[in-house]
């Protein structure tokens, strides 16, 4: 499909991820991931922090509003948590997490799991959407998903690596 796949290998398409565990059969599934010259439990802080801001595009879905740029100290999400905050709201539920590992939560009907992954000195962050339905609009879903999340992944790797480096 169009736009399913962004800088992931084939193996990393393989894996299981946890959102397969609550999608089964999903009608759509696309795949998301950066290296992070950084260590996971520099990255994870940042992905914890998706709950205050989507660190996207901030003038499409934070009302302008820039994503904090230090972190916040944020305890571990747990699951029923909401998700992220866009457009001044919280929005969506935590559904799984295991700390410094993965963060596993739906939003408007899909399902997504940051996974991170150690390397020797950096971190694969992977994302991995999944949904029971897309119809004809999959192909366009999966575009618009990727703009979005290809800007978080490279936003959240610049702030984990910055951070550090401080």
């Amino acid at each position: 499909m169009l736009a399913d796949r962004w800088n992931v290998t084939d193996a990393e398409t393989r894996r299981r991820y946890p959102c397969d565990e609550i999608v089964a059969a999903p009608a759509l599934e696309a795949w998301r991931g950066v290296t992070v010259a950084t260590p996971p439990e520099r990255v994870w802080p940042w992905i914890v922090q998706i709950r205050v801001a989507p660190y996207s595009y901030d003038w499409i879905d934070n009302l302008g509003r820039r994503s904090p740029q230090r972190l916040l100290d944020l305890p571990d999400p747990v699951v029923g948590d909401f998700f992220t905050t866009a457009a001044g709201r919280s929005t969506g539920r935590v559904l799984a997490v295991a700390p410094g590992e993965h963060l596993t939560a739906r939003i408007m009907g899909t399902v997504m799991s940051y996974v991170l992954v150690p390397q020797e000195r950096s971190t694969r962050l992977l994302l991995k959407l999944v949904t029971r339905r897309s119809g004809r609009l999959g192909p366009l879903l999966c575009l618009g998903d990727l703009v979005m999340a290809r800007r978080q992944l490279l936003n959240l790797a610049r702030l984990a690596q910055q951070d550090g480096t401080q």
